[in-house]
């Protein structure tokens, strides 16, 4: 048993780098990156998906649940950082660095808020793993997946700081909840990069 936590698929405003509207859904290329991830799950048989409400995230997970037969929850929790009133701006037209570590975008979380907000959404992931007999795909964002990693699973190398898209980071079940694979696109092939850390997205959300 696993848990596998995934970010969403490509958007448009992620290709063209602008902060993410919650209605936006994939992109052409994220639609096929969602099948890909969908196919490697597949072959692992999952048993749930626990996934964001956002649109890019309910549409990544539609197709890993319509490849794999898992029943789906959605997890509000789950969603990516508000950023408020900056969402839908160029990050060219932003004069702040919105992910520096005192910046709160305006209408949106601070860092600490949302920091307290994925803890509780990690608790709602370990009451779905418990209760699930069989593997657990859990579908969000990039800054999910970072504070994941960073405050409560247990990472052995550097927990990046961007997330490929529909990147698969794999944790063990039990305690502390160590990492086996981080950001992995190997699903992707050729056109998804290798796999590494290194590679950045169009976008962290």
């Amino acid at each position: 048993m696993s848990i596998f936590i995934v970010r969403h698929g490509e958007t448009d405003l992620n290709a063209t780098r602008v902060v993410q509207l919650p209605e936006t859904g994939l992109s052409v290329r994220g639609r096929a990156q969602a099948a890909c991830v969908a196919d490697r799950f597949a072959a692992l048989g999952i048993a749930r998906v626990l996934s964001s409400d956002l649109a890019r995230a309910v549409e990544t997970t539609a197709v890993i649940a319509a490849r794999t037969g898992a029943p789906v929850t959605y997890e509000p929790t789950l969603r990516e950082r508000d950023f408020g009133d900056l969402r839908g701006t160029p990050y060219a037209d932003l004069d702040v660095d919105i992910f520096a570590p005192d910046y709160i975008p305006p209408a949106g979380e601070s860092w600490e808020t949302f920091r307290e907000r994925v803890a509780i959404a990690w608790e709602h992931i370990l009451t779905a793993a418990r209760a699930t007999p069989g593997h657990l795909v859990v579908v969000t964002h990039g800054l999910v997946c970072h504070v994941l990693l960073d405050r409560h699973a247990r990472c052995t190398g550097a927990v990046p700081l961007r997330w490929h898209n529909t990147s698969v980071t794999e944790l063990e079940h039990v305690p502390p909840w160590t990492a086996r694979v981080v950001n992995c696109t190997a699903h992707l092939g050729e056109s998804g990069g290798d796999g590494g850390a290194t590679l950045a997205p169009a976008s962290r959300v």
